[in-house]
């Protein structure tokens, strides 16, 4: 049997579109290498309380899943309730789902006020727009323009069965991942193969398990640690940020206990590079050789 090479397609295109906006440019063989962006216009990123992190790129601000209204988890989260701190430019929220822990419209509100965007998929925006949200959908796979951000939905699984996406998110040279609380599931290698390697993958670690619906299935509804480290390597992720962990126990709501521990223990077997940023602080990741 004879191997048969593709011609240019919907991958190369994705490829070719995040790449550009991550800073790359695309030359012939042997002509050279781009010029890094300036310091100014390089992306930075700060993990947010639960599950939330804000981009910043310029004057240019985008939130994802961010958490503000403290009746959402009440006393149970253990994270502090990161103040929202939006630049002089553009407002974006990306949600991943239509959860209040996730789409929490307290927080949407007070970040887009009425010239910001909300960018979600087609399911969560008719609850969005409902809500007098000014949204956007996006479908699977397809690059949107935000300004200076290039932002793509891809698949996830909800512990639920509800619809969720991960986002893709590019600009000022770099190139991250948001997964929401997503399970585990098989298109990380699409994703990575795609659209990565990533400079950092925000991935869920808390392996929740829910007893709200009936039966109980006792399974995890998000990824454990283990789970999320081998997210980080099929994905090619130079970096682990963890998130959506740090909730009290309860007979409804169960996390793996030390979820820290055990994913510095996996990462180290995999060789994977963690940090652990907490509520509030922007990372510290280094330039891209």
């Amino acid at each position: 049997m004879t191997s048969r090479q593709p011609g240019p397609g919907r991958r190369d295109f994705l490829r070719a579109t995040l790449s550009l906006a991550a800073g790359a440019v695309l030359l012939p063989p042997g002509t050279g290498r781009a010029a890094k962006p300036d310091e100014g216009t390089q992306l930075r990123a700060r993990r947010l309380a639960w599950a939330g992190v804000q981009l910043q790129l310029g004057k240019d601000s985008l939130f994802l899943d961010p958490l503000l209204d403290p009746a959402v988890w009440g006393p149970a989260l253990k994270d502090p309730l990161v103040p929202l701190e939006a630049g002089d430019g553009g407002r974006f929220v990306l949600v991943t789902h239509r959860h209040p822990d996730h789409f929490d419209r307290m927080a949407v509100r007070q970040i887009l006020g009425d010239t910001g965007t909300l960018v979600c998929s087609p399911d969560t925006a008719v609850v969005a727009a409902s809500a007098g949200f000014r949204v956007r959908t996006a479908p699977l796979y397809e690059p949107l323009l935000l300004n200076d951000f290039t932002v793509t939905a891809v698949p996830a699984a909800d512990g639920y069965g509800d619809q969720q996406v991960s986002w893709v998110v590019s600009g000022g040279g770099r190139r991250i991942v948001h997964c929401g609380d997503t399970l585990w599931h098989g298109a990380w290698w699409h994703i990575g193969r795609q659209l990565g390697p990533f400079d950092a993958a925000f991935l869920p670690i808390n392996g929740a398990r829910f007893g709200w619906r009936k039966p109980v299935s006792d399974v995890p509804g998000v990824l454990t640690p283990e789970q999320a480290v081998a997210a980080a390597a099929v994905m090619e992720a130079r970096l682990l940020v963890p998130i959506h962990y740090g909730i009290t126990p309860s007979d409804d709501y169960r996390e793996v206990p030390d979820a820290e521990a055990q994913l510095l223990a996996a990462a180290k077997k995999r060789k994977v590079n963690v940090e652990l940023a907490r509520p509030g602080e922007w990372l510290t990741w280094k330039p891209r050789p």
